[in-house]
């Protein structure tokens, strides 16, 4: 059977015996191992995507790096991954940068975001010897310049600037606008130049920018591109200013269903070091490092969600519920925008579709809702739903709301599976408080 639906699981996925296999490993024997809700990341897939992006841009632009946004989803497991696959990683918070540490990330390809860096958190990177920190606003530039300024070694920096883009996306993930809170607005960023340049233990190398996500078109990337360059070029005739490192982000997009197909790494490659190069424009003596940031396009189609059919509610004429053991507290992006995924049934890969229903979660929330009116086979209690394309933003952005434990999560290797993180207990709720 050729399964559209497979397009967008992980690229070792294929249906044999009326069952979804991963890696070579049948996802209902899984579940009995490893219980439900659970999250499974395919190790074959991380690895082309790391590779696909590292390599499509090499090839057009010798001079890139790729760093991973940690923010889609970051564990030690991964960070090691990423490691190996010689890419860099891009955190926003102390407790991403800590995770990064104890994987034994090495801390010169890390790249410290956000818009409210914390003085610990800043202390933190300093003393880790983060390789950048993204400045995004005047107070952490006076704050960072009084914290370098107890230590011998200047400290590299980049400013962010909201180039004033939109991107076409969702209001929520729209970043590089001028209504966001982050980044310097272009009418302030000479200043802030300006009091870089002049800080006497920071040095700045480059500008970034960030636009949201997920991002389908090339075209606003060559906007912003373009303006943030003509702006280094201004910075260069007003304060001498060199453009050593550039960073238009990251925000690539990924398929989440099949009648919306994402481009391939390759098509952001092309539109991003084209527009580079055309406003570089010519005498530049040597060329910038280009730096882009792929969280979800690395680990989104690698990461699958599994749940547990129960109970069922069918409303005459209006719809039939379909409720499973997880649900926004392990997802909550349908819930906060809307996001729509599509679904197989992993004990029923191959059964034709003959019902629709609207796969809703356990969670005391009637948005608590995973899939509005997705065609299905017949379900019943104890069926396994495998949502695709389940890798990003799910578990770093899970809860124990209702007092839910979180799910495990499981590499699926040619050896077989690896237990990422166990699942929650409930003790483990009640560890934090005092008695």
């Amino acid at each position: 059977m050729n399964n559209p639906l497979l397009s967008l699981f992980p690229v070792t996925a294929q249906v044999k015996d009326d069952r979804l296999f991963i890696a070579g490993q049948d996802i209902v024997g899984l579940v009995r191992r490893f219980g439900t809700p659970l999250y499974i990341f395919d190790e074959a897939t991380l690895h082309s995507q790391c590779s696909a992006f590292r390599d499509e841009f090499a090839s057009l632009y010798p001079r890139s790096r790729v760093l991973y946004a940690a923010k889609a989803f970051l564990g030690q497991g991964l960070a090691r991954m990423i490691a190996d696959e010689r890419l860099g990683m891009d955190v926003v918070s102390g407790g991403e940068l800590s995770l990064a540490h104890k994987a034994g990330f090495p801390p010169e390809r890390i790249h410290f975001h956000g818009n409210n860096k914390g003085r610990e958190e800043l202390e933190l990177a300093l003393t880790l010897g983060v390789g950048r920190v993204v400045v995004d606003n005047f107070h952490e530039l006076s704050l960072l310049e009084e914290i370098a300024s107890r230590r011998i070694a200047l400290q590299n920096i980049l400013l962010r600037i909201s180039p004033g883009v939109d991107p076409h996306t969702h209001s929520h993930t729209s970043t590089g606008v001028t209504d966001s809170k982050f980044g310097f607005l272009m009418d302030r960023a000479a200043e802030a130049v300006g009091l870089a340049m002049d800080s006497p233990h920071l040095h700045l190398v480059g500008l970034h920018f960030h636009l949201g996500s997920p991002i389908y078109d090339v075209e606003p990337y060559q906007e912003a591109i373009a303006r943030v360059l003509a702006f280094a070029t201004e910075m260069e005739r007003k304060f001498n200013f060199e453009l050593r490192e550039f960073s238009p982000g990251g925000g690539f997009a990924v398929s989440y269903t099949v009648d919306r197909p994402a481009p391939p790494p390759s098509y952001y490659a092309q539109g991003i070091v084209s527009a580079l190069r055309r406003g570089m424009g010519e005498g530049k003596s040597e060329e910038p490092w280009l730096i882009v940031e792929p969280g979800r396009s690395i680990v989104a189609r690698a990461g699958v969600a599994l749940y547990r059919v129960g109970t069922r509610k069918e409303i005459p004429g209006i719809r039939t519920y379909v409720s499973v053991d997880g649900g926004m507290g392990d997802n909550i992006r349908p819930a906060l925008y809307d996001s729509a995924y599509q679904a197989l049934v992993a004990n029923k890969a191959s059964q034709e579709h003959r019902e629709t229903v609207t796969i809703s979660g356990k969670f005391c929330e009637s948005g608590d809702v995973l899939i509005r009116d997705i065609p299905l086979p017949p379900l019943s209690p104890g069926d396994i739903i495998a949502i695709p394309v389940s890798g990003a933003y799910s578990i770093p952005m899970s809860s124990n709301y209702n007092a839910n434990p979180r799910p495990a999560v499981v590499l699926l290797t040619g050896q077989g599976p690896k237990l990422w993180r166990r699942r929650e207990h409930y003790q483990d709720m009640a560890a934090l408080e005092e008695s």
